[in-house]
């Protein structure tokens, strides 16, 4: 039991959130790329893939970045006693449970199209590339979002077997999403990070963050405009754009308290009901 809660840890599965918002933007762009006046049945077998692909590429994900910051962990409050950090599971164990993963992971992946499969493998080297941009830019949320909304072209793909124009527009959108988020869980941290030497959009934009998480927010609330219009969805689509709106705005940018941790970490989490907030505004925009 006390090696199964070391593995539960060490991927992250007691915190879903993650891997949450991994899924979220892959089911955005299945969603909006499905026919629904076709069977349900491919819609949920691809969701069902999708969901495995993010649960198992978000855990490979955390083992490669725990490695990579075992000596940064061991200095930071929240990270001291992650299973790697406190030598409880050791790097070559590690590795072992990761590859394992991304073996189980490309499982899932070859039931897609050919076209699918070449582009989520052209992504692998940005998936674990990620844990060393906070050495040398202070732009690593920019790579994590990246990486993590990807999942939108591959899903739109999926289902059309080509590109155009328009996932490409709400993966842009997106990438500003996991920006603005993952700005807010980084104040958590900001003190030791500062102290160690990590670099993050929380330490560079700390003297007016609401101003950047703003933009960022922005940004991606235009992608979603811009969404509507290309798709030619009806009015209905755009009056409930003022969900996910008040979200970004009211509750996470206007009551943000980044120098409370935990207030960050709810603020953090939240970005959860967004993505089911924008879910629930492309069907509207397919079915009405």
């Amino acid at each position: 039991m006390q090696n199964i809660k070391l593995i539960i840890e060490l991927t992250r599965l007691n915190k879903p959130i993650g891997f949450m918002l991994l899924f979220w933007p892959c089911l955005w762009g299945l969603t909006l790329s499905y026919n629904f006046n076709l069977s349900l049945n491919v819609f949920i077998f691809y969701g069902l893939l999708f969901f495995s692909g993010s649960v198992l590429m978000r855990s490979a994900g955390c083992i490669v970045n725990d490695i990579s910051d075992k000596n940064f962990d061991k200095l930071v409050e929240r990270t001291k006693n992650r299973p790697i950090a406190s030598g409880m599971i050791s790097v070559r164990l590690a590795i072992i449970y990761s590859t394992v993963l991304c073996a189980i992971a490309f499982l899932v992946l070859i039931n897609f199209n050919k076209f699918t499969i070449l582009m989520a493998l052209i992504s692998m080297p940005l998936a674990f590339t990620y844990p060393l941009m906070k050495r040398f830019t202070y732009w690593p949320q920019l790579f994590l979002g990246i990486t993590f909304n990807y999942g939108l072209v591959l899903a739109w793909i999926s289902i059309k077997n080509d590109i155009s124009l328009i996932p490409i527009i709400f993966y842009l959108g997106a990438i500003f999403w996991t920006l603005g988020y993952d700005t807010i869980y980084g104040y958590q941290d900001i003190k030791d990070d500062e102290i160690i030497g990590i670099k993050s959009t929380s330490i560079k934009f700390k003297n007016n963050p609401k101003k950047f998480i703003f933009t960022s927010y922005l940004i991606f609330f235009i992608s979603l405009l811009l969404i509507g219009y290309f798709m030619n969805f009806k009015i209905l689509y755009y009056l409930f754009l003022i969900l996910p709106l008040a979200h970004l705005t009211l509750f996470q940018i206007r009551n943000l308290k980044v120098e409370q941790p935990n207030d960050c970490l709810l603020k953090f989490k939240s970005n959860n009901y967004l993505g089911l907030i924008v879910l629930f505004n492309i069907l509207i925009g397919k079915l009405i």
